[in-house]
């Protein structure tokens, strides 16, 4: 049984990552944290609470963490995700409640407690893991990866070259990448790659369990934000997002990574947010190397889109 945590600021594709993390069953969720990003952090919880609902899940425990990145404002993406980060579907309230502790409380308790290294999983902003990487750094010797959906070797969504968490809090996610434990960074050159076919969208929002109902409407909204959208792989598909990750950390095998020296721009307003990853092999290409703040992690650069989707839909339909 694999022990996971993940921090989100739950939109859409965080919710898609929830019920995966929720419903598959050689993943333990020990813990769920949630941060500012997609929306406010109190919306965030509530989103979270919600989710958690749905998904049918058990009494694991939620914490609000930071409401704002470590030195700059917040900015939320209310264009994509709805004004309430959940499509604006009008979900019920829930009657759970947060522990009166912060996010980076609850994630060194749980990471200590844990039996086996735990899997963490940040699908947000990396505020708190930051914090965490800070205030508490031994818990790392407990940490068996960080599999963060961030970054892009490529091509960003927030600005020409930042992928949107990466681009909210990049002192953060440079604070992260310098922690010292396996890392994979699940970034944009595989986040639209792994979609739902339009007759599993129908077939899910017909549903009559409430799970994979809310999902199916998760998706038809993603197909109508994102229908400009030319790198969702297949036409009227609705890419799983954030979800890619946690079917990463369940599935590894699935994903292509190559260990590459990666830094997070924080200077330039053109550049900040970039995660700026060295693909150069050739020994002669000597500008640069051996920057001590290049950190070497393990870069997704190509996946297994079907067997990805598969994942997803097995676990959510059970």
């Amino acid at each position: 049984m694999q022990q996971m945590i993940l921090d989100v600021d739950t939109g859409i594709d965080d919710a898609l990552a929830l019920m995966v993390a929720v419903r598959h069953p050689d993943v333990n969720l020990r813990a769920v944290t949630c941060v500012a990003g997609n929306a406010s952090l109190k919306q965030v919880v509530k989103n979270t609470l919600k989710v958690l609902d749905m998904a049918g899940a058990g009494d694991i425990p939620v914490a609000a963490g930071a409401s704002r990145p470590l030195l700059a404002e917040a900015n939320h993406a209310a264009h994509v995700h709805g004004t309430d980060g959940l499509a604006d579907l009008g979900l019920p309230e829930s009657a759970r409640t947060v522990l009166p502790l912060h996010a980076v409380e609850l994630l060194r308790r749980e990471i200590l407690a844990s039996p086996t290294p735990v899997t963490l999983v940040p699908l947000a902003p990396m505020t708190n893991i930051a914090l965490l990487v800070r205030m508490y750094p031994e818990v790392l010797s407990n940490v068996e990866r960080i599999v963060f959906m961030g970054g892009s070797a490529s091509v960003g969504n927030a600005t020409a070259v930042a992928e949107f968490n990466t681009w909210h809090d990049p002192e953060a996610a440079e604070i992260v990448l310098s922690a010292g434990v396996p890392i994979t960074m699940y970034g944009l050159d595989v986040f639209y790659a792994v979609s739902i076919p339009p007759e599993d969208i129908v077939r899910l929002s017909a549903a009559s369990e409430p799970g994979a109902q809310l999902v199916g409407r998760l998706l038809q909204h993603i197909v109508t934000v994102k229908g400009g959208e030319i790198r969702v792989a297949g036409e009227g598909h609705g890419d799983i997002g954030d979800a890619g990750a946690v079917c990463a950390a369940i599935d590894p095998d699935g994903l292509r990574t190559s260990n590459l020296p990666v830094r997070v721009s924080l200077g330039d307003p053109l550049t900040r947010g970039q995660t700026v990853v060295d693909h150069r092999t050739a020994g002669h290409e000597q500008h640069g190397a051996g920057d001590p703040l290049f950190r070497r992690i393990d870069v997704a650069l190509g996946v297994d889109g079907a067997r990805y989707s598969k994942l997803f839909l097995d676990t959510i339909t059970g």
